[in-house]
């Protein structure tokens, strides 16, 4: 049994060929392009991988349409963003995992964050990325930093992926960021005015116990020194030396813009000025 890929695109001829170099044990890829105005579908379509454009609206409408609208060869689609790196070993666990399936929909797996040339061994991990989806069990809610919604059963398995999120450089990932964080902000307005489930806190699902955290933390006061303090102490961030150091300080700008955005949200929600 085979696995389709899905690698969604805006502007990534920088990390395109390394992915797609990655996942060549799959003879079914698609690149999920938002009009790229550089080289990507053309490296893509050299490559071998399918190419479809829709103009992008958020990242769950982007995910949703891309597994609706197109048709794969597998009923099995592995999510894969241009700077993640999948060795084949994980495809061997894959296919073991698919072929002896019951009432799975989702498998999970573990992801390696990299930074100034080495693996954010603290700082960033353990995260589970739900990525394997079974086509029609599997839909996709929240705008940025997706949901997934399923009517089976979640699995994780143990391979680890290779994410490069400072592939292109600081200024870009922070140029992302603050795109990221406005549409966080917007997100985040609507859901912390809603109920926290504390019993979330306490799930045995990593996903759902890591949604629940997000929720209180962003009910907290001073919340991006907590973030920092979290990461960097009580994570053992400060092990993975000056890459860990950086990246926590990173992190902190990111929910500082988050908060800005959402008081700023707020303002002109009651019409006070900005």
């Amino acid at each position: 049994m085979g696995v389709s890929v899905l690698i969604l695109t805006l502007n990534e001829e920088a990390n395109l060929p390394d992915c797609l170099q990655s996942v060549r044990w799959s003879d079914d890829i698609v690149v999920f392009d938002s009009y790229s105005s550089d080289r990507t579908v053309q490296i893509a379509r050299a490559a071998g991988a399918r190419v479809v454009q829709r103009t992008f609206d958020d990242y769950a409408g982007q995910r949703n349409a891309a597994l609706t609208q197109v048709q794969y060869r597998h009923p099995w689609v592995l999510l894969v963003d241009a700077d993640e790196r999948w060795p084949r070993e994980i495809y061997e666990e894959i296919e073991e995992a698919i072929s002896r399936n019951g009432d799975i929909s989702i498998y999970y797996f573990l992801r390696k964050d990299m930074f100034l040339g080495r693996w954010l061994r603290h700082t960033g991990y353990p995260t589970w990325a739900g990525r394997l989806l079974k086509l029609g069990d599997v839909t996709v809610a929240r705008a940025i930093n997706e949901q997934y919604l399923t009517t089976g059963n979640k699995g994780y398995l143990q391979g680890h992926f290779i994410h490069h999120p400072f592939q292109r450089g600081v200024a870009h990932w922070l140029h992302r960021h603050n795109q990221y964080s406005s549409m966080e902000a917007q997100t985040l307005a609507g859901e912390t005015q809603g109920r926290l489930c504390l019993r979330d806190l306490f799930s045995r699902e990593p996903p759902k116990r890591r949604g629940a955290l997000k929720q209180l933390a962003y009910r907290l006061p001073c919340r991006p020194a907590v973030v920092f303090f979290y990461l960097y102490v009580l994570r053992l961030g400060f092990l993975d030396g000056a890459a860990g150091l950086a990246y926590c300080r990173l992190r902190m700008i990111y929910e500082y813009m988050i908060d800005l955005k959402i008081e700023e949200l707020r303002r002109r929600r009651e019409g006070l000025p900005v």
